[in-house]
């Protein structure tokens, strides 16, 4: 009886440290795809914002144009994010009831 009990206890173990280890690694995995799309969005959002514009960051006045740029259109993204979930909360999403 005291063997089964022992058993049981050692397998409980295993799978509470294998599941530790599982999540560790999935923290570090959730961290590296967080970056990658902190990456990617950062790529198209700099080729959305200045598309069509002559923009260059070779010297002071230049590069602090650019940062007025990217910003004015990343609030611009922002404040049209916000009026459209605005929209959306207001919308009737009950459809056509016929009674």
């Amino acid at each position: 009886m005291a063997f089964g009990f022992t058993a049981i206890l050692i397998c409980v173990a295993i799978v509470a440290i294998l599941i530790l280890v599982r999540i560790k690694k999935l923290k570090h995995e959730l961290f590296a795809i967080f970056l990658i799309a902190v990456i990617l969005f950062g790529v198209f959002s700099f080729s959305l914002a200045f598309k069509g514009k002559d923009v260059s960051i070779s010297d002071m006045p230049s590069l602090e144009k650019a940062v007025k740029i990217y910003f004015s259109w990343f609030g611009n993204a922002v404040n049209n994010a916000k009026v459209i979930t605005g929209q959306i909360v207001k919308m009737n999403w009950q459809g056509n009831k016929t009674t």
